[in-house]
């Protein structure tokens, strides 16, 4: 159970003063339901309100804390002009300047003929003085609470910084001192202060420690983060594996059958897993591969040794297309070598999907292929002893947990094909162990990649023509437009439209708000030729196989990240012709978007682009964290602080070697911890062991 003393934080933002129900989803979309989420939104720059000139000294476009009287309010004779108040101290005067000015409020707020503290921007307009719509407007007394180094916070609409501001005021008054879960010497050795003077500090940022804050709080985090990794780990090595070996008939049959041979890291891979496939412990390996580096080959190689040992093996993909794929892709080498296979997925209903069924529990189906199907009650293996789990990111850990359910003491294999650097390896991924397939087959062809201006669409359309009178198939890839599909839709229905007009009806178009089999319908179409163009969102982007496309074309390339790049031109380049990729950008091109397209036109190799992609747009967005799964972290900037991780991992080590159940004083507060970043999942790993 969570300590008591962390109920005040995870308590709902509606418990802070002045948070009614209009603002509880404005402060959702800014930082999250809770208090505690709060405390993690740090400012992201300063207002500095302790000059204090007189009228006469204000300079223009300066901010400033002036002490002023009140002399007379000009109401506004019509809408569109604003309303005035003429303010004055010995030096000179000065309006303050109100839009849809509200008399009575303004008129209570400044009565004529007193005092008043008034801070903003100044602006000399018209040969006069004025402040438009003041940020701060208080009685003399309260002057030393205006005049501050004043933190500006991160916003959205409907809120202000003042309103925002007030609520972590208020967030932070009620954030209890936490018993200390790091090393005294190691935080001594830093000269990093409290937690709790930590937050302060890193809230408040005019102080002289706040970077040494930031880094303290980044650090909290990146341990935190490394603690329920190093737990899970631990629990899992507990759990009983089965040795797994089988005799090598299947495996050579299915390499006899093979039209080429394993690259030098397929070959490396596969012996990492048949080494912990051999082990009497449970293998958790990632495999990540380059597009097309060819995980699948290294899969099947790997199921077949637990098909030898006398078992079953299943592999799960995250849509039908994909399942189909693997399965197409598979069947003529379980062919060539006897193996019993089935596919899965939701589409399958009545007496054929009974009939799959029946068989998988009777032991008559040797490798299982299938989607989220997979998971379901009724679903029963003879003797599941490797479950394959391709593109990860889209499952989350219980349902990998779900599949090794179905067996015991199963083996997990885990794909992605999206290269991830070092350093996110640690932080997504540090409760596996990893393979990299770093070599592409061979036979595959370079894509061409060029980058051109949008201005220049007329000319594209035209070599589209061309290449597609020559046999080509095209991707024409449309937009991805922040915060809104229907713009992404729009966008891919007039390209639609317009390639429509120029080449007839032979051309397709696929988006997210499709329902899945009516999306299936028109990626089967290209694949089999009834289609020469396919226009699409980013829907396409992992793991569609169609080797005769040949030319992809992604318009306003600017607007994607890098990995999504990537992804898209993965679709082509899958045969034995010459492949283009044409990224399209729209002017102004900003420094990032011009880096970014010019990695994409020097290297096809994943992996480098990955840790490009972490260099220039920094640990918190890294490769689109929402699309690959990676955790997005709150303080910690990866760029930034990837010092502080390998630290962090030691130090997680090293406490569970000593301690691992967390009984002793350090590991009660780090127990703490986990909670206070939400890892209650690794807690409770501890307490069902």
């Amino acid at each position: 159970m969570r300590p008591d003393l962390l109920n005040p934080l995870f308590a709902p933002v509606t418990s802070l003063p002045g948070v009614g129900p209009r603002l509880q989803p404005l402060y959702g979309k800014l930082a999250g339901g809770k208090v505690v989420d709060l405390l993690w939104h740090l400012p992201s720059g300063v207002i500095d309100r302790r000059f204090a000139p007189t009228v006469a000294e204000a300079p223009d476009g300066k901010v400033a804390t002036l002490v002023l009287r009140v002399e007379a309010h000009f109401p506004s004779s019509s809408p569109k002009r604003p309303y005035r108040v003429r303010m004055a101290d010995d030096t000179g005067f000065l309006h303050l300047v109100f839009f849809h000015g509200r008399e009575d409020w303004l008129r209570q707020q400044l009565p004529e003929g007193e005092w008043r503290v008034v801070s903003g921007t100044v602006e000399h307009f018209n040969n006069e003085i004025q402040i438009t719509h003041p940020d701060h407007i208080a009685p003399v007394e309260r002057k030393a609470e205006v005049m501050v180094v004043e933190p500006v916070y991160p916003l959205t609409a409907g809120l202000t910084g003042r309103m925002v501001g007030k609520t972590i005021k208020a967030a932070l008054a009620r954030t209890p001192e936490l018993v200390e879960w790091q090393d005294a010497a190691w935080l001594a050795r830093q000269g990093w202060p409290s937690w709790r003077r930590a937050l302060d500090a890193a809230h408040h940022p005019d102080d002289d420690g706040e970077s040494q804050a930031r880094r303290r709080l980044a650090f909290d985090e990146l341990l935190a983060n490394q603690l329920a990794l190093a737990l899970v780990r631990m629990r899992m090595r507990a759990l009983k594996g089965r040795p797994l070996t089988g005799d090598g008939r299947l495996r050579l049959a299915v390499m006899a059958a093979l039209p080429f041979s394993l690259t030098g890291a397929q070959t490396r891979s596969l012996a990492e897993i048949d080494a912990d496939m051999a082990a009497p412990l449970r293998m958790l390996r990632l495999l990540q591969g380059d597009v097309g580096s060819g995980k699948t080959v290294v899969a099947l190689l790997a199921m077949l040794t637990a098909v030898e040992a006398g078992a079953q093996a299943a592999m799960m993909a995250p849509t039908e297309i994909l399942a189909r794929q693997h399965f197409a892709t598979i069947a003529p080498l379980a062919d060539a070598a006897g193996l019993r296979l089935a596919l899965l997925t939701g589409r399958d209903k009545g007496k054929a999907r009974d009939k799959v069924l029946a068989a998988l529990s009777a032991g008559d189906i040797d490798i299982l292929i299938g989607t989220h199907a997979l998971f379901q009650e009724d679903v029963a293996f003879r003797d599941l002893a490797l479950a394959v789990i391709d593109e990860q990111h889209r499952f989350g850990v219980h349902q990998r947990l779900e599949l090794a359910a179905k067996g015991v003491a199963v083996d997990m294999l885990v794909m992605t094909a999206t290269p991830i650097p070092r350093t996110l390896l640690l932080t997504a991924y540090g409760d596996m162990d990893a393979s990299r397939l770093d070599e592409k087959p061979p036979g595959r062809k370079p894509v061409d990649t060029r980058v051109i201006s949008l201005d220049r669409l007329d000319e594209m359309a035209a070599a589209v023509g061309r290449a597609v009178a020559s046999g080509a198939r095209v991707y024409w890839v449309c937009p991805l437009v922040e915060e809104s599909e229907t713009s992404d839709l729009a966008a891919a229905e007039e390209r639609h439209r317009h390639l429509s007009q120029m080449f007839g009806d032979r051309i397709g178009l696929v988006h997210g708000r499709m329902k899945g089999p009516a999306k299936d319908k028109v990626m089967e179409r290209f694949a089999a030729g009834e289609l020469d163009i396919l226009v699409a969102t980013t829907v396409i982007e992992v793991g569609v196989d169609v080797p005769a496309a040949t030319v992809m074309v992604i318009e306003h390339a600017e607007r994607f990240g890098l990995a999504q790049l990537h992804q898209l031109r993965g679709r082509v380049g899958r045969g034995d012709k010459d492949s283009r990729c044409l990224l399209l950008y729209g002017q102004p091109l900003g420094e990032v978007a011009k880096a970014r397209l010019e990695i994409m036109r020097a290297t096809e190799d994943g992996f480098r682009i990955a840790e490009e992609d972490l260099r220039l747009r920094g640990g918190g967005e890294m490769l689109g964290t929402r699309q690959s799964g990676l955790p997005e972290f709150r303080m910690a900037d990866l760029a930034r602080d990837g010092d502080l991780l390998a630290v962090a991992r030691d130090d997680s080590r090293l406490v569970l070697d000593r301690d691992p159940e967390l009984n002793s004083p350090r590991g009660k507060a780090l127990r703490v911890l986990l909670y206070l970043f939400e890892r209650d999942a690794a807690v409770r790993t501890l307490r069902s062991g």
